[in-house]
């Protein structure tokens, strides 16, 4: 298994290495406790479930993958990526995310390769089952990558927290990244509290 990076010191891991691999500054993040974090982000972000079922239940639609940029190293599969709700092009999530090849069945690993389907929507079909484990929550300041992925005019402040899956044994299946776009572009279904 390749070496795990210790995320102490960088709020924004993985995303940190696509601005790394493209010459730009990470944009100004700050650590907040989650009790911190306000609505609506809280409900999103502050909770131990993986983001592609919270997203599917807020808005009441399956989510859309829109993969940005992703490499393989080994057996380590990086993307930054966009998830947007079936019958839109608006995007609702904004991340990163190191996936560890190695801790996954066959038909799963090949999924993943495929870059069509959320890793929550893999792990749920394939009965792959797994622990969600945010590490940290963090406000960020919306620079000019973040504001052209999610479509918005910045400078705007926006929230986000990095999450670890991991497997029934303990070991990491992911580290994400998950940033959220303006709270006036959220709206949730009626069911989803």
């Amino acid at each position: 298994m390749p070496e795990l990076i210790d995320t102490s010191l960088d709020l924004l891991y993985p995303l940190n290495e696509f601005y790394e691999q493209a010459g730009l500054a990470v944009p100004s993040v700050t650590r907040i406790n989650g009790r911190e974090m306000p609505e609506p982000y809280r409900r999103l972000l502050v909770h131990d479930r993986d983001m592609t079922p919270t997203l599917e239940a807020a808005y009441d639609r399956k989510m859309n993958l829109r993969v940005l940029k992703y490499a393989l190293d080994h057996e380590v599969f990086s993307r930054q990526i966009l998830l947007t709700p079936e019958g839109t092009d608006t995007p609702v999530v904004f991340g990163a995310i190191k996936i560890y090849l190695d801790e996954f069945p066959a038909v799963a690993r090949e999924l993943v390769l495929e870059r069509r389907l959320p890793l929550g929507t893999i792990l749920e079909t394939q009965s792959i089952k797994h622990l969600s484990r945010p590490d940290a929550f963090f406000e960020v300041e919306a620079d000019a990558q973040i504001c052209e992925a999610l479509g918005i005019t910045g400078p705007v402040k926006l929230y986000g927290r990095r999450n670890v899956l991991g497997n029934a044994t303990g070991r990491k299946l992911a580290q994400v990244l998950e940033i959220l776009p303006p709270a006036g572009g959220i709206s949730f279904s009626e069911n989803f509290r």
